[in-house]
């Protein structure tokens, strides 16, 4: 296809058909390729007089390995303080934030997230954020944004300071918790209309109302969940301030 990479093949062709004296257009006709992506191939290795098959797959290769370890993320950088060892706590980061990932959440935005979490402030810059995880301001500035959106983290200036610093804290499962359950009931609400409007005895409408019984049952127990949660710091207020 036009969209692909090339092949093996595809480069022995296209060293044939140089050899056979065909231009650029009719070599890319007989791939089903643009002219303009067989030009690319033949002049960045070697030009039409010096084209070998070979030669350019191995350099394609090289270029592809060159760019992974270019884009490969540096480890973040580790806490030392309370006498941790920074290793054991870039690993932990590292550990949390491909769980996260595997979640569904995105990359770098589960990197970010893993990074404010281990840290006992809970509390970064941009600048520290681009530090630890040595990544681009561009990248921190959409993240963030995007955590903030979400409700998972906030920003915070102090006072007379210029420098913004995101936060995250304790009520941050709380806050994905509840908009899992608002999700839920939205879904359950739409659930509904389903069955009734394909009819409930339906294949169509039972598989609707079997899944709204089950996010209702869902948002019941997490309900009283919530509610546990919260009678759990209220007694540890209690007794702190006891």
């Amino acid at each position: 296809m036009p969209g692909d990479r090339l092949t093996d093949e595809d480069r022995r062709h296209i060293a044939a058909g140089l050899a056979e004296g065909l231009g650029f257009a009719e070599i890319g006709r007989r791939l089903g390729r643009p002219a303009s992506t067989v030009m690319r191939e033949v002049t960045r290795n070697g030009g039409p007089d010096d084209y070998a098959a070979q030669r350019a797959q191995e350099a394609t290769r090289q270029r592809a390995r060159r760019h992974r370890q270019a884009k490969s993320p540096a480890p973040p950088v580790g806490d030392s303080s309370h006498g941790r060892d920074p290793q054991a706590v870039r690993n932990l980061t590292e550990s949390f934030a491909t769980l996260l990932e595997q979640q569904g959440m995105p990359r770098m935005t589960a990197r970010v997230l893993a990074c404010l979490y281990v840290t006992d402030s809970g509390t970064l810059t941009a600048a520290e954020l681009v530090q630890r995880l040595r990544v681009s301001p561009a990248s921190i500035s959409q993240t963030v944004s995007f955590l903030e959106q979400q409700g998972l983290i906030r920003r915070e200036r102090a006072p007379g300071g210029r420098r913004e610093r995101y936060v995250i804290d304790d009520g941050l499962w709380v806050r994905s918790t509840l908009a899992a359950m608002h999700m839920n009931d939205a879904l359950v609400a739409a659930s509904q209309h389903a069955a009734e409007t394909l009819v409930a005895e339906t294949p169509a409408g039972a598989r609707f109302g079997a899944a709204a019984e089950f996010l209702l049952l869902v948002n019941a127990a997490l309900r009283q969940v919530m509610e546990q949660w919260q009678q759990n710091q209220a007694d540890r207020d209690a007794g702190r301030q006891s």
